[in-house]
């Protein structure tokens, strides 16, 4: 029932940018008091500090380009595999297709000769029934017999 405090992301941590204006420059003369050493460990420990991060950021940045860069050559791969098994399979459906109608035309020839046959021979019926007609006309036999 209670609801939970999700954390937000922290922010990542980032040097303080460098002074626009330096008002308290340090010479080169000789004779600097001891105190001035402090003061310049801290500076130059901060300037390094910030070197560091800018270098992890660059570094950081071209690691991420690269990965970019190979998430695309990885896509494009793919594609291209993907592109050449489409065609394979493309090709073999169309030669399926194609036995299927070289199959169903060698059917087709060999049924017109048989069917020029069977109408040759459906004719040759057509004439002996024809003569058994006229022979049976003259009998007059009936065509089944009761009682058996």
């Amino acid at each position: 029932e209670k609801t939970v405090p999700i954390p937000e992301k922290l922010n990542e941590w980032a040097p303080r940018p460098p002074p626009e204006f330096v008002r308290d420059v340090m010479g080169s003369s000789a004779g600097a008091g001891s105190g001035e050493f402090h003061v310049y460990r801290h500076l130059r420990r901060r300037e390094y500090q910030r070197q560091d991060f800018m270098d992890a950021m660059a570094e950081k940045q071209r690691l991420d380009e690269e990965f970019q860069k190979k998430l695309e050559r990885n896509k494009m791969i793919a594609e291209e595999q993907t592109a050449k098994r489409r065609r394979k399979r493309q090709k073999l459906k169309e030669k399926k297709l194609q036995a299927k109608k070289t199959k169903l035309e060698q059917k087709k020839q060999e049924k017109e000769p048989d069917q020029s046959q069977e109408r040759v021979s459906s004719e040759d019926d057509e004439e002996d029934s024809k003569e058994e007609e006229e022979k049976e006309d003259d009998a007059e036999e009936p065509s089944f017999v009761m009682g058996r």
